[in-house]
C-alpha cells in the first residue's frame, strides 16, 4: 500500500504537473514518478501574477498536499525533505533529475507545476497549517486554511479515489490514480456556475501496470469563490466520476 507519509518522506515520493496536461515517467507504484507537461490549449489558463509566488491545496481528504510553483515545464519539482513542527511544514523542492541521476535541461518557458506529497504525521488538517518552502533562490511561506470537513488522517493509507483542491480564485489540483506512463490528458474543459466537466482523453496505448499518483492543474478565467461547493465532473479513460473540490 502506498501511504500519504511515503509519498512525501522520499524524494522520488512526489508528482508534479503542469496547467492541465501531465506527462510522466516511471514504473513503480512505490516511488511516484516526475511529470511534465505541455501548455494549455483549452482556452482556461490562470494569471501568471508574481512568479515567486507559491500556492497550496488540500488533497486526498487532507492526508496529502500540493504546492504549486512556477517555472520550466520540463524541469518540474519534487520534494526532497519534509519534516513538521506543530501545524508548521517546511518543504524542500527540488528539480526533478533525470532517470540516471543526471542534471536535466530545462526550457525556457515559464509554466505552473504541482508538487504532490503526504502530509506528516501529527498534523492536523481541519487547523490552519503554514508550510515553509524552499525551491532553488526562492523562499515563501504558504498558509493553507484548515478544514473541518478533512477526516484523513496524515500517515495512513491512501484510498486511491480522485481528489481535488482550490490553489487559488482561478485554479484547482486535480489528483488521480493510475499507471504513471499514461498520465491524463485533458481534452475539454468546460465550466459552470457550480461546477466543470473535465473530459479527458483515452489512452489506447500500452501501459505499465504500476499505481501512481498524477496531479492535473485546472485553470479557470473569471474568480470563483473556493468557500461554495463546487464539482468537477470527469469523464472518459476510466476517471468517470464526481469529485467534490476541497476547500483552501
Amino acid at each position: 500500500m502506498i501511504t500519504a507519509s511515503r509519498l512525501a518522506l522520499s524524494a522520488s515520493a512526489a508528482l508534479a504537473a503542469a496547467l492541465l496536461l501531465v506527462g510522466c515517467t516511471g514504473s513503480s507504484g512505490d516511488q511516484p514518478p516526475t511529470s511534465s507537461a505541455s501548455p494549455d490549449d483549452s482556452g482556461n489558463s490562470t494569471d501568471i501574477g508574481d512568479a515567486d509566488d507559491i500556492e497550496a491545496a488540500w488533497l486526498d481528504d487532507g492526508r496529502m498536499f500540493a504546492l504549486v510553483t512556477w517555472g520550466s515545464s520540463t524541469c518540474v519539482p519534487i520534494i526532497d525533505d519534509i519534516s513538521a513542527d506543530g501545524q508548521k511544514v517546511t518543504v524542500s523542492l527540488v528539480d526533478a533529475p533525470n532517470a540516471d541521476g543526471t542534471e536535466k535541461a530545462c526550457t525556457a518557458d515559464l509554466a505552473q507545476r504541482a508538487s504532490v506529497g503526504g502530509l506528516p504525521e501529527g498534523v492536523d488538517p481541519t487547523k490552519d497549517v503554514e508550510f515553509l518552502v524552499t525551491l532553488g533562490d526562492i523562499t515563501d511561506d504558504v498558509d493553507l486554511d484548515g478544514n473541518t470537513a478533512l477526516t484523513g488522517i496524515p500517515g495512513e493509507s491512501t484510498d486511491y479515489t480522485p481528489s481535488a483542491g482550490w490553489f487559488d480564485d482561478e485554479g484547482i489540483v486535480l489528483l488521480t490514480w493510475g499507471s504513471s506512463s499514461c498520465p491524463p490528458i485533458v481534452e475539454n474543459l468546460d465550466v459552470q456556475d457550480a461546477g466543470a466537466t473535465v473530459t479527458f482523453t483515452t489512452e489506447d496505448g500500452p501501459c505499465t501496470m504500476d499505481m501512481a499518483p498524477r496531479a492535473t492543474l485546472l485553470g479557470f478565467d473569471g474568480d470563483f469563490d473556493d468557500d461554495e461547493d463546487f464539482t468537477l465532473t470527469l469523464v472518459g479513460d476510466n476517471l468517470d466520476g464526481k469529485v467534490n473540490v476541497l476547500e483552501g
